[in-house]
């Protein structure tokens, strides 16, 4: 190869290019969140055909629902088969610091709740101001449960006291899609 000025200018004008080396190791992967409280909600990990307990013949939604960003969340793709919305998800994460479980939730409806709350030993409940039309301040409680046979049911109660009474929301039974 011919050395012109040319090419001796451009090697002096990029001298890192010229010489640059690979680095000798790549740095390790962040470690992920891998207590046993990140994992308090891996059983609602899945793809889901979703139907209410009372009738558990009507497929209403499709969920996926993925563990992301190396166990450190939870996120939830909300599909109802009628065209009432387009939907919803969430997105769930253990905060060490305060002990406890958030989630955030946004639907096409233009809702966004924010649940706070915790494993209590058979389920993982859940609580936010959810608003309703006639009650902006009704408060939700959401409870997942694993059920024996590895479906998941969740049960969405409000209150419109502060949590003093609770009235029936929703029930559903999330089984696991063929």
């Amino acid at each position: 190869m011919k050395i012109t000025p040319l090419f001796f200018a451009g090697l002096l004008a990029a001298p890192n290019l010229a010489l640059a080396a690979p680095p000798a190791t790549m740095p390790l992967p962040p470690p992920g969140c891998t207590s046993d409280e990140n994992r308090q909600l891996d059983f609602w990990v899945g793809k889901w055909n979703v139907y209410p307990k009372q009738n558990p013949a009507m497929h209403v939604a499709d969920s996926l629902v993925e563990k992301k960003y190396t166990g450190c969340a939870i996120r939830e793709n909300w599909m109802p088969l009628m065209p009432v919305s387009e939907g919803g998800g969430s997105l769930s994460t253990y905060v060490p610091e305060k002990k406890m479980w958030r989630q955030f939730w946004v639907d096409s409806s233009g809702a966004a709740v924010d649940f706070q709350g915790g494993w209590n030993g058979n389920a993982m409940v859940i609580t936010g101001v959810w608003p309703a039309p006639k009650n902006p301040k009704q408060i939700t409680r959401m409870r997942y449960m694993p059920l024996a046979d590895g479906s998941v049911e969740q049960r969405g109660d409000t209150s419109d006291d502060n949590g003093k009474t609770w009235q029936p929301s929703f029930d559903f039974i999330y089984k696991r899609a063929q």
